[in-house]
């Protein structure tokens, strides 16, 4: 009678065992630091312990463990996808700021560009390229986020999938007396259990300035990419959060971070050891081993699924105390339309105040230096900065006709036509903006009102 334990055939698993499902791990493990529980729940035989170890070994910073994991020493939040990605350009309207942001601002266009937009009534007369403006009060934002991790039941009553079937092939393979696959299934165990509960100790923050300077104007500005805007209203130091803002990881041991070297030491220990005996053991073993790979490798892959960035982003706005009703998204025909509507937006309320240069702002949308467009950046930053409710953009006066050719003044009129309409688009929004505003201030002022209880 033939056994499957007396067969001489062998799966090579030696190359799945340290290479298989690398780039899914790395995913998975990032979420470590982002959902409740999630360091507990590490413990199945994971695959791609070499890249995981080659990875995050490059944590780990002295002259023995950078002549082991070589590569650059990056920061923990960094490695962990925390932080790293370049932000758009922010320009404040009041304060005259002019910078380049980072991760935070990034997250927060990708959280622009998720939302379902609105489309402003009156067509222009020319269609150009959609241009999209979202509208984002920031809240009253904290300077440090102690713990951030939200992990649901259902992804804890997953992880019990990959667990289960990893000791389960264990206890199989010590039934039929493989005691090699036996042990290295749990030294996959062990190792990923361990690098996942040591990795996961370290606390996620939320790190901005902490004081601003004493009658420094409001933090209203434009976050600017090649085709869409957003705009922040809200305090100088609650902006300075996704302007100047970033997420870290407070990992125990630094700067040398000798207890993730030390795990990424073991999973390179995993993979060695897994490459030179897996392929010894009997076929029932490698059988075993493989399915226990099989099933962490699906879980690995959900969680990959998940998107990293949308998470951050709901930790974000979570911490920004930016909710439904406090961001809004416009959806304008061309780009001097989205000009109008978002410079109407900044100057509401603030068109007497000198700091706010109207013109400058149009100018980040249509830089263009034509007779024709600055003319048109002249005109309407003039009704932007005017307190009258009822702001008329087309009238050309006959000195300033004088000066265009025909071709000329048809395109002004025709640019202004435009900016008319964007602006009643907006007048016609104004109540809904400011009652976004008004909402946003109560919700602050009770909940700065609970502090002081």
């Amino acid at each position: 009678m033939y056994s499957i334990d007396s067969s001489k055939f062998s799966l090579d698993a030696a190359g799945v065992a340290g290479f298989f499902g690398g780039d899914e791990t790395l995913s998975a493990m990032a979420t470590v630091h982002l959902y409740r529980g999630r360091r507990w729940l590490g413990w199945y035989n994971s695959p791609g312990s070499y890249t995981v170890a080659k990875r995050y070994g490059q944590l780990a910073n002295s002259r023995f463990w950078d002549g082991l994991f070589p590569g650059p020493n990056f920061e923990p939040a960094e490695a962990f996808g925390l932080d790293g990605k370049p932000g758009p350009r922010y320009v404040a309207s009041l304060s005259g700021t002019d910078m380049a942001t980072g991760h935070l601002a990034y997250l927060t266009i990708q959280i622009s560009r998720e939302l379902k937009d609105v489309t402003v009534q009156g067509e222009p007369s020319t269609e150009t390229l959609p241009a999209a403006v979202t509208v984002i009060h920031v809240g009253n934002a904290g300077t440090d986020m102690e713990r951030v991790e939200m992990m649901s039941a259902h992804h804890a009553l997953l992880a019990t999938i990959p667990i289960t079937v990893s000791f389960a092939t264990c206890v199989s393979c010590a039934i039929v007396n493989d005691w090699l696959a036996f042990s290295l299934i749990l030294l996959g165990i062990i190792s990923s259990g361990i690098s996942c509960f040591v990795i996961g100790t370290a606390r996620l923050h939320l790190r901005a300035p902490k004081n601003v300077t004493p009658g420094v104007p409001p933090g209203d500005g434009l976050l600017l990419t090649p085709r869409d805007v957003v705009v922040l209203i809200g305090l100088e130091k609650d902006v300075n959060v996704i302007t100047k803002g970033q997420f870290s990881l407070a990992m125990s041991g630094a700067k040398e971070y000798r207890s993730v070297g030390l795990c990424s030491l073991l999973l390179l220990a995993q993979f060695m050891l897994q490459l030179l005996l897996i392929p010894q053991a009997s076929l029932f073993g490698q059988i075993m081993f493989l399915s226990s790979l099989a099933a962490s490798w699906a879980y690995n892959s959900f969680l990959s699924s998940l998107e990293n960035e949308k998470i951050q982003g709901d930790l974000l706005c979570k911490a920004l105390q930016v909710g439904d009703g406090s961001i809004k998204k416009y959806n304008l025909q061309s780009r001097r339309s989205q000009a109008v509507f978002a410079c109407s937006i900044l100057s509401d309320g603030k068109e007497t105040n000198e700091d706010f240069d109207a013109e400058r702002m149009l100018s980040l949308f249509v830089p263009n230096k034509t007779k024709v467009w600055g003319l048109w950046r002249k005109k309407v930053a003039a009704q932007l900065k005017s307190v009258r409710p009822d702001k008329s953009f087309a009238n050309v006066t006959a000195e300033e006709r004088k000066d265009l050719s025909d071709e000329q003044y048809r395109l002004l009129k025709t640019f202004l036509d435009d900016a008319q309409l964007a602006f009643n688009a907006y007048r016609e929004r104004v109540r809904d903006l400011r009652s976004t505003r008004n909402s946003f201030c109560e919700v602050k002022e009770v909940k700065e009102a609970k502090d002081m209880v």
